[in-house]
């Protein structure tokens, strides 16, 4: 505890020089006590812990496990704090050199009295110059701009790479867009707050990718134009590597890289057997690779890639500009969607949403047999396995009980997951196991030391109402439907749709009519 002391000390002494600074000292000192509180919570699990190993008594090796877990929870709590305090630290001396410097008479001794401060920093931390600039930048905005995102850093609920996270996703929004970003995943009581587990307890590829979407639905430009930029940047690299090895790479739309590679999967799945020793990985590179070489090899199947477009209803009648959803990607421009389920693309599964709650309307017409519906479902509800963390989308995962059939479980979507092979395998192999699961949430999971962990929830949103159609209405939001029970007949009992869109009611009329769909013939492109 004397050295922490001490480097309290040293920061109030620091502080001195300004005001802001010493607000930065402050707040470091806060850090320290928590961290404090973390080293004494430390050092009873590593008592808890410390033992004879070769004990074979179960009560006590279970009890050495748990307080392992509980220190390495611990360990990355105070991780993330001496993260926030070099954040303080890093804050303050920028601050601090910037009011020592005497004021800069051009933009190039600017810049100079910014590259000084950036290799003091480099050569204190013994790290590149990059890396120096990085973390200023990082620090100073953690400091002015997102508060929340410090004040959870401090206290160890999130890690430093999630607040790097925020960070980079926040960069290029106004000062308002980047307070709802930040408050839409750190604050439980904002408008229209995450669903699921808390931002923290994401893996920071997971919360990347859903502050991504988020940022994409909120961004001050147009998905379109910055789309449209981004088209005129695609490319082919190649990139020399060791041993002999090559990285070939293409910077594509989104359409053309989620298709080209969701068929050289089911392309590489099919060829995989008992005689067969390459892993779906390898078989997947020299599928691409024949393709590229050959045309179609001789012997490799063409499948067809099948993949989730998720639509606003508005975005599909062109009345809105709203982004689509692609499943293994992300939002995409409503355009794109727009022609991936009219113009013939029969790989692509279309999915309406309200326009009124973003929540599903329909998974196509064709989609009568229960067990099909569900499949489709689960896909929509879950997006991904639904395993802590795994990122592997929903197109290569597979439908599993979450009480097993023969211990009386049924086949309903509150009772299936859609675990990928890996997670599946560990359901039935290990003592984890799937809980919780209901129509619009994924199962969570209790892992063999007992500790439960969360799913993640897709983030449905009300869509921005256009102002040309006028007022939404009023009145309860539209619920997807249950598939435990008979599928709906669509074409007998559509769903409400806003008056603004179905038309003023004729006389003779007793309910709105449907709006005329712009593409009636959309239902030859459902998957099988």
């Amino acid at each position: 505890m004397t050295d922490l002391s001490c480097i309290s000390d040293a920061g109030v002494i620091v502080s001195a020089s300004s005001y802001a600074v010493s607000v930065e000292s402050r707040a470091a000192a806060e850090t320290l006590e928590a961290m404090e509180a973390s080293l004494t919570a430390m050092a009873a699990c590593a008592g808890r812990g410390a033992g004879n190993p070769a004990s074979t008594d179960t009560d006590f090796l279970r009890d050495e496990a748990d307080a392992c877990l509980d220190g390495m929870a611990e360990v990355g709590r105070m991780e993330a704090r001496l993260a926030a305090l070099k954040v303080h630290f890093a804050a303050g001396y920028a601050r601090a050199a910037a009011a020592m410097a005497s004021p800069a008479v051009s933009p190039q001794e600017r810049t100079a009295q910014e590259m000084a401060v950036t290799a003091e920093v480099a050569c204190v931390l013994t790290v590149s110059e990059r890396s120096a600039a990085a973390l200023l930048a990082e620090s100073a905005k953690l400091t002015t701009r997102l508060p929340l995102t410090l004040s959870a850093l401090q206290a160890g609920s999130i890690s430093w790479q999630h607040a790097r996270v925020m960070c980079d996703e926040t960069s290029g929004l106004d000062p308002a867009a980047g307070a709802a970003l930040e408050a839409h995943f750190l604050d439980p009581e904002a408008d229209f707050a995450a669903r699921g587990c808390p931002a923290g307890e994401l893996v920071p590829g997971r919360f990347r990718a859903k502050a991504r979407r988020w940022r994409e639905l909120h961004h001050p430009v147009s998905i379109e134009a910055r789309h449209r930029k981004g088209e005129e940047d695609r490319r082919l690299e190649y990139v020399p590597d060791r041993d002999g090895m090559a990285w070939l790479s293409a910077y594509l739309t989104a359409d053309v890289a989620v298709g080209v590679w969701s068929r050289a999967t089911e392309a590489a799945r099919a060829l995989q057997g008992p005689n067969e020793s390459r892993t779906l990985t390898q078989l997947r590179a020299d599928v691409a690779a024949d393709w590229l070489l050959a045309g179609v090899a001789e012997g490799t199947p063409s499948p067809k890639a099948q993949v989730l477009v998720t639509v606003p209803a508005l975005s599909l009648l062109g009345a809105a500009s709203e982004p689509a959803t692609l499943d293994g990607y992300g939002p995409i421009p409503p355009t794109m969607a727009r022609r991936l389920v009219g113009d013939g693309a029969g790989s692509f599964l279309r999915v309406l949403t309200d326009p009124r709650n973003g929540a599903p309307l329909e998974i196509g017409r064709t989609s009568y047999r229960v067990p099909k519906a569900m499949r489709q479902w689960l896909r929509l509800r879950d997006g991904r396995c639904p395993f802590p963390g795994c990122n592997n989308h929903s197109l290569d995962n597979e439908a599993d009980h979450v009480l097993a059939w023969s211990e009386g479980g049924g086949t309903g979507i509150t009772n299936l997951g859609q675990p990928c092979r890996r997670h599946h395998r560990l359901r039935h192999t290990t003592a984890w196991r799937p809980v919780d699961a209901t129509r619009d949430q994924p199962p969570g999971w209790i892992s063999p030391a007992g500790r439960s962990y969360p799913s993640e929830q897709q983030d449905w949103e009300p869509p921005h109402w256009p102002q040309s159609l006028g007022d939404a209405g009023e009145g309860p939001a539209a619920e997807p439907p249950d598939w435990e029970l008979e599928p709906p007949d669509w074409e007998t009992d559509p769903p409400e749709w806003p008056d603004v869109l179905a038309g003023a009611v004729g006389p003779g009329e007793t309910e709105p009519p449907l709006p005329v769909d712009p593409f009636p013939g959309w239902a030859l492109f459902i998957a099988a």
